[in-house]
């Protein structure tokens, strides 16, 4: 039987934004595209919104302008750089490791951390050439370092959910996480 997306009430209005973070190949930009359509949402990525507003690409930020501006772009990306609901973003995989960043997307909508195991990072994203963090001798062990560093903002940053299982799976997962997230949200504002 074939899933039927859940629908959020109406009065759920305007839908607030949901933000997938987590490390780098853990399924934020697939899965996103998946949500977005699914929730008839706009699908943002904020690395190409940065490399859009930019003019470069991440790897070209990082080398001429360094690591520590590239996170200030992504810190401008999430205070004003997008929509404030109607989105899902997926948030490059060290957005949230900055202070005060995992409350400042919580802030802005249901966020949800993706995990998976160093290997199948290694696995999904060897050989891209997009990764900057990952030009190094040993690829596999650079991830299992900066996994470890980042799991603390992860977990901070909104529920977590496991991505390296059926896709179809992950995306109800999530799908049901975000809808309770939005009725919080919801009632939360009409509390006030």
């Amino acid at each position: 039987m074939k899933h039927k997306p859940a629908k959020l009430n109406p009065e759920i209005n305007p839908k607030p934004n949901l933000y997938l973070v987590g490390f780098m190949g853990t399924g934020k930009s697939a899965l996103g595209r998946r949500l977005a359509k699914r929730l008839s949402m706009r699908f943002l990525d904020s690395d190409e919104e940065i490399e859009k507003k930019c003019g470069m690409k991440v790897r070209e930020i990082f080398e001429k302008l360094g690591e520590s501006r590239f996170r200030e772009m992504e810190r401008e990306f999430m205070e004003s750089g997008h929509p404030e609901s109607g989105c899902v973003v997926s948030c490059g995989g060290g957005l949230v490791c900055s202070e005060g960043r995992p409350e400042l997307v919580k802030r802005r909508g249901v966020s949800i951390a993706l995990f998976a195991p160093a290997e199948t990072v290694y696995k999904r994203v060897a050989g891209s050439g997009k990764r900057p963090l990952l030009n190094v001798e040993n690829p596999l062990e650079k991830i299992r370092d900066l996994m470890q560093k980042r799991m603390p903002c992860y977990l901070k940053s909104g529920v977590c959910v496991a991505s390296d299982g059926n896709i179809s799976d992950v995306e109800e997962r999530v799908e049901r996480i975000y809808l309770q997230g939005a009725r919080a949200m919801a009632r939360a504002k009409r509390g006030k």
